[in-house]
């Protein structure tokens, strides 16, 4: 996991992810382990959409004007609250598109939780991750080509200290459906990185 992530997944422990585990209807333990999965899963889905100049302005776009980590501030009322008025919902539209079906019941198969829950949860999740990823940009004062950078080390940190879970979240997000998510994760690098 990046550095984001890990601060996400942390924030998320204890009180949150007992509200979480309410909402979703299941124990603690799957809860922690679904939310673990799933905030590298939507930061890798942000990276993929951000691979092209014209998703990452986008995307740059949209922290500036909606997400900028101020939801953090309150995790747990935001989760007490009514976390649909967040639009999760539409933050998963534009980020996974026509794979969110097949990322909400892969995310359900490996975690054990039911393909509504884990619905559920990456609505839950969606607002969080960008404001977690409008937090960084807004702290270290990123410019479009700093959040494409950024955006790029995440897949790197991800892909070196989990393969296994990169590989079985690329499997969900494989853009060219040839089975194989590293040439995916390779030109994501090779464009964000200029081909460096």
């Amino acid at each position: 996991m990046s550095f984001i992530t890990d601060m996400l997944v942390q924030q998320l422990s204890g009180n949150a992810a007992s509200q979480i585990s309410q909402k979703l209807g299941v124990d603690k333990g799957t809860a922690t382990q679904a939310i673990a999965m799933a905030a590298p899963l939507l930061m890798s889905a942000l990276a993929r959409n951000a691979s092209n100049p014209e998703g990452v302005k986008t995307l740059y776009q949209a922290l500036d004007q909606d997400h900028d980590g101020n939801i953090l501030d309150d995790v747990s009322g935001f989760l007490g609250g009514n976390p649909q008025a967040a639009n999760g919902a539409g933050i998963l539209g534009h980020v996974l598109g026509d794979k969110l079906g097949a990322v909400q019941n892969g995310l359900a198969q490996q975690t054990g939780l039911d393909a509504n829950a884990s619905g559920q949860l990456l609505e839950m999740l969606a607002p969080l991750v960008m404001g977690a990823l409008g937090k960084t940009q807004k702290q270290q004062g990123l410019d479009v080509s700093g959040l494409s950078d950024l955006l790029g080390n995440h897949q790197q940190a991800a892909q070196a200290s989990s393969p296994d879970m990169m590989g079985m979240l690329g499997g969900l997000l494989d853009m060219n459906k040839d089975g194989n998510v590293m040439d995916d994760v390779g030109r994501i690098a090779g464009q964000l990185f200029g081909g460096r």
